[in-house]
């Protein structure tokens, strides 16, 4: 969980994926739309993903998209969306500087 933590805080948008997941992909894709340029790192592709991997599936099963916002973990993709619908999770990007308006 320190690798992951390290990573995660050291851009304001931080996001675990996998390359097979569409629900990962809908994730990325909605804070493109939202302006931001997360740093993505893809488990399945990276040299230790699989520790990553099973550090964050004591955050969240399943462990993917596990979405970091201002250095701290904000949920999976249920999460994000319900605080897209609610209009909360632009505020949360403008707040960590991700986003400027």
């Amino acid at each position: 969980m320190e690798r992951v933590n390290h990573l995660a805080s050291k851009k304001a948008a931080v996001i675990f994926t996998k390359s097979s997941c569409y629900m990962c992909h809908s994730i990325k894709q909605l804070f493109y739309e939202l302006g931001a340029s997360p740093e993505i790192h893809e488990l399945d592709q990276e040299a230790n993903g699989r520790e990553m991997e099973s550090a964050l599936r004591g955050l969240r099963n399943p462990s993917v998209p596990a979405v970091f916002i201002g250095g701290k973990y904000v949920g999976s993709a249920k999460d994000i969306i319900s605080l897209h619908v609610d209009g909360s999770l632009k505020q949360m990007l403008i707040d960590a500087k991700a986003i400027w308006f």
